[in-house]
């Protein structure tokens, strides 16, 4: 099977190009779907975070996995011009596509070095291919060696300890205006994960009071009860904001939650108190145009990079570390698909070998029926199956020699593990 990878990333494309070619989660099945029907592999999985979309497809050894058509496939899927699509994104392929997957579930290839968050996403991406049909006995080979992977590094590097991610990173860009976040309120819009995640971070700041509005009451109870934090509809939001003097919104929806207008009304109401707000979705939950007003700090998961390169530094060695394992892991995927080659050859082999025996075995047998003397039959066994197993390497040898391969005779001789001593005695 032969692996492809196309993807965009935030070191390949800004903000505004990757959310343009975002996939929401209600998406994916359909994409998938469609891929498939396209031609576009004969398995195929779909990741789509707020930094990254990648598709990965296996295919056979003709055009089943072409990056063109892949790329002409995102841009009909998604409305978006080829060409805007064509220096921002990336192809690879077999063990580099490999290698790359790694890094990616790995978190070293994260906006935020190390960043656990991703693995979890690898995982989510491949269910949903699994659900969708998409993926078969080839994804499960893949993703698992992937996941393996990822495990060894968490486990044998410190690249995990002190966690930090996007949602880390989110609140720390609050410090930067607030002294005190215990003085703090923080309205949360979303209920998954990356929220989950800031929201944790927040409490163990001092952030006293948090309020989580989300879609479904239900979910923002249940992140309610575990941070005690209020829950709201996000219709409640225009009620809420004058209150918060930190927001960060994360969440799947496909038009700004978050206008201008809104946040105008509030700032008023708050006597134009400062307001902290990150945007963590792709697309935007926020509009751009609330950057334009007085007392608003905007910023999106492009303005987290200083951050990031900060906590770049800090995991650097222990990003190298993660780097060999990835290394070896790649090297002995390589040499266990090369030795899949030699195993119709060792078949064969074995066949041959087992077929000489049996006939051995079979006149031994003959010859103690007659009432052959049983120690002359065993001598004529072994005498026998050895001279019928080494005939024809023998003959081969010789023929090599007498040609002056001496190549061949020397790689026979490591081949058969004959060492040189042998040759003297």
């Amino acid at each position: 099977m032969k692996l492809l990878l196309v993807g965009i990333n935030h070191n390949s494309a800004p903000l505004s190009v990757r959310e343009r070619v975002a996939f929401v989660p209600e998406q994916i099945h359909l994409a998938l779907q469609d891929a498939l029907a396209c031609g576009l592999g004969e398995e195929l999985a779909i990741l789509s975070t707020c930094n990254r979309t990648e598709i990965y497809a296996l295919g056979g050894e003709g055009d089943a996995v072409d990056g063109a058509k892949m790329l002409d496939w995102l841009s009909r899927f998604h409305h978006v011009e080829r060409s805007h699509l064509d220096d921002c994104c990336y192809i690879s392929r077999d063990s580099q596509a490999l290698q790359h997957m790694m890094e990616v579930a790995a978190g070293l290839d994260s906006m935020v070095l190390g960043e656990p968050q991703i693995l979890g996403q690898m995982k989510s991406a491949y269910a949903l291919a699994a659900e969708a049909g998409t993926a078969a006995s080839g994804m499960h080979q893949l993703f698992s060696q992937v996941f393996s992977v990822a495990k060894q590094v968490r486990t044998d590097t410190a690249i995990g300890e002190n966690p930090v991610s996007v949602a880390y990173a989110a609140v720390s860009l609050t410090q930067h205006v607030f002294s005190k976040l215990s003085k703090c309120t923080a309205l949360l819009i979303g209920a998954g994960e990356t929220i989950e995640l800031v929201a944790r971070h927040l409490r163990e700041k001092g952030v006293k009071r948090i309020i989580i509005a989300n879609r479904t009451l239900e979910r923002a109870r249940q992140l309610g009860e575990e941070f005690q934090a209020e829950a709201v509809m996000l219709s409640d939001i225009p009620a809420y904001l004058r209150d918060a003097d930190i927001l960060v919104a994360s969440t799947a929806s496909q038009l700004p939650i978050l206008g201008k207008g809104a946040v105008e009304v509030a700032l008023k109401k708050r006597k134009h108190r400062p307001m902290v707000m990150v945007d963590i979705a792709v697309p935007r939950d926020i509009e751009p145009q609330v950057a334009e007003l007085d007392d608003v700090y905007l910023y999106t998961v492009d303005d987290l990079r200083e951050i990031v390169d900060e906590n770049k530094r800090a995991r650097e060695s222990e990003a190298r570390k993660a780097d060999q394992l990835i290394v070896a892991a790649i090297e002995e995927w390589q040499a266990r698909l090369r030795s899949r080659g030699a195993v119709a050859t060792v078949k064969d082999f074995r066949a041959k070998a087992e077929g000489l025996r049996d006939a051995e075995l079979e006149r031994a047998r003959r010859q103690l029926a007659k009432g052959e003397d049983a120690a002359v039959v065993l001598e004529q066994l072994a005498r026998g199956l050895t001279n019928k197993l080494i005939h024809s390497p023998t003959t081969q040898i010789k023929e090599a020699g007498a040609k002056g391969r001496n190549d061949l005779v020397d790689w026979a001789r490591e081949l058969l593990q004959l060492r040189d001593q042998d040759r003297e005695n």
